[in-house]
């Protein structure tokens, strides 16, 4: 059989005359039984070759993700505001639409799609990450008409900090979206620096500028205003945000 033939490839990284080059290593994903998802129980021997992980979805991994990849800003502000969302999965509901990584791309194509159409995106947005979260997420879009002016804020004319932290976040998603934009533009770098210290709590603002980081890389290093955040918020830091000096 197929699991009696992967014995021998996996402890002895071989499978008749076939040997596994030097380098390489094997990997097996599944889902756990538990879930739902199609499983079968792995033979004892079997599983005793492999060492076993469980892997849990990190938001600020697929945030990384997702700004490389385009993915709408008012979804990553809807989960820094619910980082809860990013995967939501009730196995004794088995329920056919929930939120996942995999499903929050889809619910940015909907946007893509539907966002001209509000009649039609609400029950879009439910059909990809489930009713409770769909409903939530849409009204969380519309609030986000309130978001003071994007470009006032690069400019450096607008310097008022939206009040609710729903706003807040989607105003710092907003701004990362932006500077992925004008990465080659110091000024408006500098200027979301600035803005970042407005944030009545400074743990936005290190969000914010960690996310900001995320998008743009080492030009955010080279703006002096980097410093002056970085020296405001010193004592909030669990490790040292400043880059290393190189020859």
């Amino acid at each position: 059989t197929v699991s009696a033939a992967a014995y021998q490839l996996i402890l002895d990284r071989r499978l008749g005359e076939y040997t596994i080059p030097d380098g390489w290593a094997i990997f097996a994903a599944g889902n756990r039984q538990g879930d739902r998802g199609v499983t079968y129980a792995m033979p004892a021997p079997l599983a005793n070759r492999f060492t076993h992980y469980d892997m849990e979805a990190n938001l600020d991994d697929w945030i990384g993700w997702a700004l490389n990849h385009g993915i709408d800003e008012r979804i990553l502000g809807f989960l820094r505001f619910r980082p809860d969302m990013l995967f939501k999965y009730d196995a004794a509901h088995n329920p056919v639409a929930f939120p996942s990584p995999r499903s929050w791309e889809y619910a940015h194509r909907a946007l893509s799609k539907f966002g001209d159409r509000p009649y039609l995106l609400s029950d879009a947005l439910q059909a990809c990450v489930g009713q409770a979260c769909g409903v939530e997420l849409k009204a969380f879009i519309d609030n986000m008409e309130n978001l003071p002016d994007i470009d006032g804020i690069l400019a450096g004319t607008v310097k008022d900090v939206p009040k609710t932290i729903d706003l807040q976040y989607g105003v710092a998603a907003a701004l990362v979206r932006r500077a992925r934009e004008s990465a080659n533009q110091p000024k408006a770098l500098a200027n979301i620096l600035k803005y970042a210290r407005q944030f009545p709590q400074r743990e936005m603002g290190v969000m914010l500028v960690t996310d900001l980081h995320r998008a743009v890389g080492k030009p955010l290093f080279a703006v002096p205003e980097f410093v002056e955040w970085a020296n405001s918020v010193a004592e909030l830091m669990l490790y040292d945000f400043k880059p290393t000096a190189t020859a």
